[in-house]
């Protein structure tokens, strides 16, 4: 059998497919999701792009979407962002298709998986996983594996009721549109130039996030938050901010070791799906 897996990530705005061996993408797609098409024009478009960097040579296919999944049945439900897969039975078509296993998961799922078996999450028993993107979205690692919970869903804080709004909307990329009217790209840059409006409206992101964590540590106490995402990159920005907010936190002893930081594993998301698979085998 091929070492090879396919591992995919399909987002609102574009889908990345990388054949991964030996820990490593050795070929990659990356295109624009038809978000707004038929959904089985969607699913045409994602066997095309696999055949583009595959010779069917390869064990399986991993994916990680934005959305519910029933993991056993690869039933995909209520994609916000791709109107027309409000009920997609991808892991059928996909193995009628390629005649391979196919696993599918959220995908902050796949980014936490992607962190705890290729990244600094290696050297954690339990750990978390915050996609900070258009979205917010959260991965749990216990006791070194992944929990989804029913229909892929632990973890979702994003619609928490917080402040006037919602935890996703103080504490994704949305938060810089709906309070500045900024896209966090223009804040990074400006902040980069040491701008102080900039530096000021990353300093009240990071408390809104470090509120958004305490509720993480009530709950699942972990060793380890890592970030993900387009917002991750600004984490020096926000850093300070969060981490005071963090030091509040009653429990001293809880929080005196947790580790805080932005991944620096490339391609984080794909190696994850395609662990899907490794996880599969092992089941």
């Amino acid at each position: 059998m091929s070492n090879k897996i396919i591992g995919i990530d399909i987002g609102g705005s574009k889908t990345h497919i990388g054949l991964v061996q030996d820990s490593k993408v050795i070929e990659e797609l990356i295109f624009p999701t038809s978000a707004n098409a038929p959904k089985d024009q969607i699913v045409t478009e994602i066997i095309q792009g696999i055949k583009k960097i595959s010779d069917f040579d390869f064990s399986g296919i991993g994916i990680g979407v934005p959305g519910l999944v029933d993991e056993d049945k690869g039933i995909i439900y209520d994609l916000w962002n791709i109107p027309s897969w409000n009920e997609v039975h991808l892991k059928a078509h996909l193995e009628d298709h390629f005649k391979k296993p196919v696993r599918i998961t959220n995908d902050a799922n796949t980014f936490a998986l992607g962190e705890k078996k290729y990244g600094k999450g290696k050297a954690y028993k339990n750990l978390v996983g915050i996609t900070l993107g258009t979205g917010f979205g959260t991965g749990i690692i216990i006791n070194h594996e992944l929990y989804s919970g029913t229909l892929s869903s632990a973890g979702e804080l994003a619609d928490i009721p917080y402040l006037d709004k919602t935890i996703e909307d103080y504490c994704s990329g949305k938060f810089f549109q709906s309070q500045y009217d900024l896209e966090g790209r223009e804040v990074h840059e400006m902040a980069q130039k040491g701008n102080s409006d900039a530096l000021k409206i990353f300093e009240e992101y990071g408390t809104h996030l470090g509120n958004a964590i305490r509720i993480i540590i009530n709950v699942l106490s972990p060793e380890a938050i890592f970030f993900g995402g387009s917002v991750s990159k600004s984490f020096s920005f926000f850093e300070n901010s969060l981490k005071k907010k963090i030091d509040s936190f009653p429990f001293k002893r809880v929080t005196k070791k947790l580790i805080i930081a932005p991944s620096e594993t490339f391609n984080v998301s794909i190696l994850g799906s395609a662990a899907l698979i490794n996880l599969q085998k092992q089941e």
